[in-house]
């Protein structure tokens, strides 16, 4: 396999570096949008209804993997903090 060194491999890793901070406030919406829109009247009527919870199915899905996605932000914080500190 050949090695990403020169232009185009620091394009790769400049784009890759964006897409990966994107994750976590892309799921983070998805999971609030979620939480918003798919609340139905049953559920409210009817707390002992299975997934009847504010955080069931696919709102708690898209905010679990924005927890999980939240890796490149925080080294993102953890550089400019080291950065200001200097």
């Amino acid at each position: 396999m050949e090695s990403r060194s020169g232009p185009v491999g620091a394009v790769a890793l400049g784009a890759a570096g964006w897409l990966a901070l994107a994750a976590a406030p892309t799921f983070a919406t998805m999971g609030v949008l979620t939480l918003v829109f798919e609340s139905g009247a049953p559920a409210v009527l009817c707390p002992a209804m299975p997934g009847a919870g504010p955080m069931h199915g696919m709102a708690a899905m898209y905010l679990l993997m924005s927890a999980f996605h939240l890796a490149p932000w925080l080294r993102l914080a953890a550089g400019r903090s080291s950065a200001a500190s200097a």
